[in-house]
């Protein structure tokens, strides 16, 4: 039984007005709050041959990084940790027959960034410009 001959329901609107305002006012916010920073990095391009693989290997120093921040040069512990005594021992690590060998640095993965780049300093000082970083690929 229909009491109400003329009232006639209408249907419910959604109107997206606010909810766009909503989303302005959130994309706003997050632009002023969000901080970009540059990373500086080297942008190295390695030259391609095609040459075969060299079958003798250069000499190397192996320097390693323990967590706790301590350097062995070629398995010989270096008494301190700074970056003169780093690089004296990497300058009696050179053999007298090569003159430019390539510096390993074999460094922890829970190692301090500070003591890979104090390795980095001495072998600069020491005047050994090839330096690599062994690193372990994972296991399938």
């Amino acid at each position: 039984m229909n009491f109400q001959r003329g009232v006639q329901h209408e249907q419910p609107e959604v109107s997206l007005i606010p909810l766009i305002d909503v989303v302005l006012v959130i994309i706003i916010f997050l632009m002023l709050t969000t901080t970009f920073t540059r990373i500086s990095g080297l942008q190295i391009n390695l030259p391609t041959g095609d040459g075969e693989p060299s079958e003798t290997r250069p000499q190397e120093i192996s320097v390693a990084v323990t967590p706790a921040g301590d350097v062995l040069v070629n398995g010989r512990a270096v008494g301190a940790r700074d970056v003169v005594s780093i690089a004296k021992a990497l300058g009696q690590a050179v053999p007298a027959d090569n003159q430019d060998p390539v510096v390993v640095i074999n460094a922890d993965a829970r190692a301090a960034h500070q003591s890979v780049i104090d390795v980095m300093q001495a072998a600069q000082r020491a005047g050994l410009a090839q330096i690599t970083f062994a690193i372990q690929t994972p296991e399938q």
